[in-house]
């Protein structure tokens, strides 16, 4: 009996600290892992305004993230919008609970950094606090302001829509007119060599200089790509003066080329891509009226 008693305290505590080994190389993993996501994010969006390590982005540049939720209410649903903020020279986020059609009910001050806000547990709490329940919000996606000075330079968008097999993870760049100054590819798993190309240079950057009412009536043919044209979209910045012009004033207005044997795959970028932008436009034009209309102190 003593020697079952010994096996299965051996035993026991085995299984302890390979579980507690086990717990910690995750915690460790995951937190580089999040690390790592959150550095490739950055990279990519500096990189779609344009800077690198070769030309790094100015200290006067400055990332604002905005998160927007669906709030249910006694069978009503409201728009909510953490917006970040400046009270007393202090950086911190409010909260704006908008009607579907545009006119603020709520407006409450969040005790959170914009550091914190990244994370999404810190939301979920400071957000429960504040609106007195932990049911009937919901996150649905984020948008980063680019400003320089009081200047906005650009919005950034990361998304998500469905392609061939799965989805396609991108973040698309935008100007303060909603015309398109870039494309990237995230995350997708359509199939290497046909609709995995939409990784490509000479895909992603047809998308490039699009303007926004162009881009509403975007639409995807079925005709071999340019040679002079995939030049140009597999290394955009070697291009410029006359040979730029003539290259935009040609294909600019022209429908996006569809990848071969990926026609499905290059539509779903597309109608992706369009979809993405103007509901970012529509919503967006809701909440700086918000914003103006009541002289929120807005770091957008």
């Amino acid at each position: 009996m003593k020697e079952i008693i010994r096996i299965t305290f051996r035993l026991t505590l085995s299984c302890f600290l390979a579980a507690l080994v086990m717990g910690m190389t995750f915690i460790f993993t995951d937190k580089a892992k999040k690390d790592n996501e959150h550095h490739n994010v950055q990279t990519t969006m500096l990189g779609l305004l344009g800077y690198s390590s070769q030309n790094p982005a100015p200290k006067e540049l400055k990332l604002y993230s905005i998160y927007r939720y669906i709030i249910e209410e006694k069978g009503t649903t409201y728009l909510g919008y953490m917006v970040p903020v400046s009270n007393a020279g202090k950086e911190s986020y409010e909260f704006l609970k908008l009607s579907l059609d545009g006119k603020l009910e709520q407006r409450l001050p969040l005790n959170i950094s914009l550091e914190k806000a990244a994370e999404d547990a810190e939301r979920q709490s400071v957000l429960k606090e504040a609106l007195k329940t932990e049911k009937g919000f919901a996150y649905q996606d984020s948008t980063v302001v680019a400003r320089m000075g009081n200047q906005r330079l650009a919005y950034l968008l990361p998304g998500k829509f469905g392609g061939f097999k799965t989805h396609i993870k991108v973040i698309l760049s935008l100007n303060p007119q909603f015309d398109v100054l870039g494309l990237e590819i995230m995350e997708h798993e359509e199939d290497p060599g046909l609709g995995a190309e939409i990784s490509q240079n000479y895909f992603k950057n047809q998308f490039r200089n699009r303007s926004f009412e162009r881009l509403k009536g975007l639409d995807v043919v079925k005709e071999p790509l340019p040679d002079e044209y995939r030049r140009y979209l597999d290394a955009p910045d070697k291009f410029s003066g006359e040979q730029l012009d003539t290259i935009l004033t040609q294909y600019r207005d022209k429908d996006i080329y569809a990848l071969t044997g990926a026609t499905i795959s290059s539509r779903c970028v597309t109608d992706g891509v369009k979809n993405m932008a103007k509901r970012f436009a529509y919503r967006i034009k809701i909440l700086d009226e918000a914003i103006a209309s009541q002289k929120i102190p807005a770091l957008i």
